[in-house]
């Protein structure tokens, strides 16, 4: 199994609206999106390079999320299983299906297949608030 890359950090946050603003005026990260949908708020940002950060009002605990591309969740995840790795239930995010990893130490990973690229297309430049 190969993580194709490292695509989103899932950033919990009680007022990604706050946030979205101190990343953006004093990062100066790119404003990808800002939605509200479901009763919650998420953002994108797009750092000069790296992965892109998600500020999720709806995302709880402490920690972040790091979400890996994979060719075949399926393949990823029963290879992960194979090797012993706790891999939960699949549910779905815009791109794609994702599956989280327990990882060591509370960490938090998942892994997703990209079925709908054009979701970032669709996304970009929305700004609910």
């Amino acid at each position: 199994m190969r993580f194709e890359s490292l695509d989103f950090i899932y950033m919990p946050s009680p007022d990604p609206a706050a946030e979205l603003d101190w990343f953006e005026k004093t990062l100066g990260a790119e404003v990808v999106f800002a939605i509200e949908r479901f009763g919650t708020r998420v953002a994108m940002l797009q750092p000069a390079t790296g992965p892109a950060v998600l500020l999720a009002g709806h995302l709880h605990g402490e920690r972040p999320i790091l979400v890996f591309r994979v060719e075949s969740l399926n393949e990823a995840a029963a290879e992960l299983e194979a090797a012993g790795a706790s891999v939960s239930a699949e549910f779905g995010i815009p791109h794609g299906p994702i599956r989280e990893i327990e990882a060591p130490g509370g960490h938090r990973l998942a892994i997703y297949e990209l079925t709908r690229p054009e979701t970032a297309e669709h996304l970009k430049g929305r700004r609910d608030w």
